[in-house]
């Protein structure tokens, strides 16, 4: 196996949660000499320094080439769709112990059910800092949970249409227990796990996750199967990309954002001024002005990379008659008329001169006249930031299942892409 699949993989395994996604991409980044910056405090800053920051659930990474050069920016997000733990979540029902759940984003709902599943997520704990509680990542690791279908039995229409209620069909079983439940069942097992007082925790942000690991589909091996290629692959090929880049110009900067999949709204999504904050902030500690970090704007590129749509071999109609991206046929550019993506001629002609160079192949995608597509990160980060992009992005199959499919050549080319592009 490359190391740059079986890298992908390990990213890909220990995305159970945004914060786990953080979490694992801040040890990737120490292990490759990046130092982690407190944005607290006063940057202090050096030419040729590598630094990078977790806020919550995102993760900003930079390296330091020059400064009169602007940014060279890959954006991605770090959430992807899925069912999340409410508060006061037990539910006694028929002796079986279940848990109170919403919906995050827009995950495609039935390939939920009768999978084992888990939960990972953060935790709350009492401090001595009432405004600064602290905060531990928790994992089940196991498989304690699972959302059961109802028998076709009692269920005909099920394979003609069958509408899930989020509230009353999308509640899983975590576990049979007659008699009388113990409303704080989910608490005492986030306390025995922690190894701490019940009575300590405050609150808790949880999801369900599907435990099954990334592996390989196809008789050659030629496709990955994995729960949230939507988006850790874009996040792990950016950032495996700045570690390995060689130095160039201007500044080289990862953006990992929270919240694209419930609109980009979020305190760290690209609907904020995080990206723009820390851009001037770098500026701002070397003694550079306003003007300064408006003039870099100017020189700016900013690839937003997110997962695209390939032609699917069951619903081929449902593509563009002549735009119809493909697994391993090359990197998809995304454009829309109507600036649902940033790329226009110049910015998609950049990325086409930069696969040139590689020798890569490339692919255009458009939706069809007749159906809106998707949103991302790129329109929304240029109301923030104004600069010269393009969105990029893998075709795959199965987006926002609990199971999606990508390409393993298209991983690896995206890679040498995006590499080629921080060493400029």
């Amino acid at each position: 196996m490359k190391s740059e699949i079986r890298d992908l993989f390990k990213f890909l395994d220990n995305a159970r949660s945004i914060y786990h996604v953080a979490d694992y991409a801040r040890k990737y980044l120490i292990e490759n000499s990046f130092e982690e910056i407190d944005v607290g405090k006063k940057l202090s800053l050096k030419i040729g320094g590598k630094y990078f920051f977790c806020k919550k659930g995102s993760i900003f990474a930079f390296r330091i080439d020059s400064l009169d050069d602007g940014f060279k920016i890959i954006g991605s997000h770090t959430d992807s769709p899925s069912i999340s733990i409410k508060s006061n979540a037990v539910i006694k029902q028929d002796d079986y112990i279940k848990l109170n759940t919403e919906i995050y984003g827009g995950p495609i709902l039935n390939t939920w059910f009768d999978r084992p599943l888990s939960m990972a997520g953060c935790v709350h704990l009492k401090s001595e800092d009432p405004m600064e509680p602290e905060m531990r990542l928790v994992d089940f690791e196991e498989d304690i949970c699972i959302i059961p279908n109802l028998a076709i039995h009692m269920n005909r229409e099920v394979n003609n249409g069958f509408k899930i209620d989020r509230q009353a069909h999308m509640i899983p079983v975590f576990g049979i227990k007659g008699g009388e439940i113990d409303r704080d069942i989910l608490l005492n097992e986030i306390s025995r796990h922690l190894q701490i007082e019940k009575d300590s925790i405050l609150s808790y942000d949880l999801n369900l996750y599907d435990t099954q690991k990334a592996g390989f589909v196809g008789i050659d091996k030629e496709m990955i199967s994995s729960k949230k290629i939507d988006n850790i692959a874009m996040l792990h090929a950016s950032l495996r990309a700045l570690v390995e880049s060689r130095e160039g110009r201007g500044i080289k900067l990862v953006a990992g954002f929270d919240g694209e999949e419930i609109g980009s709204s979020a305190q760290n999504g690209a609907d904020s001024d995080i990206l723009s904050n820390i851009a001037e902030r770098i500026l701002l500690s070397f003694g550079r002005g306003r003007e300064d970090f408006l003039q870099a704007i100017e020189k700016s590129f900013m690839i937003s990379a997110d997962m695209a749509h390939a032609v699917h071999p069951n619903f081929s109609d449902k593509s563009d008659p002549t735009n119809k991206p493909k697994m391993n046929s090359g990197l998809t550019i995304k454009q829309s008329a109507n600036k649902k993506y940033t790329s226009d001629s110049k910015s998609t002609g950049t990325v086409i001169s930069l696969c040139k160079d590689l020798g890569l192949e490339y692919q255009i995608f458009v939706n069809r006249s007749d159906q809106p597509g998707g949103s991302t990160i790129g329109p929304i980060s240029l109301t923030h930031l104004p600069i010269d992009s393009v969105d990029i992005g893998n075709p795959m199959l199965s987006m926002h299942s609990i199971r999606e499919l990508a390409g393993t050549k298209d991983h690896i080319d995206l890679i040498k892409l995006f590499r080629h592009f921080y060493s400029l």
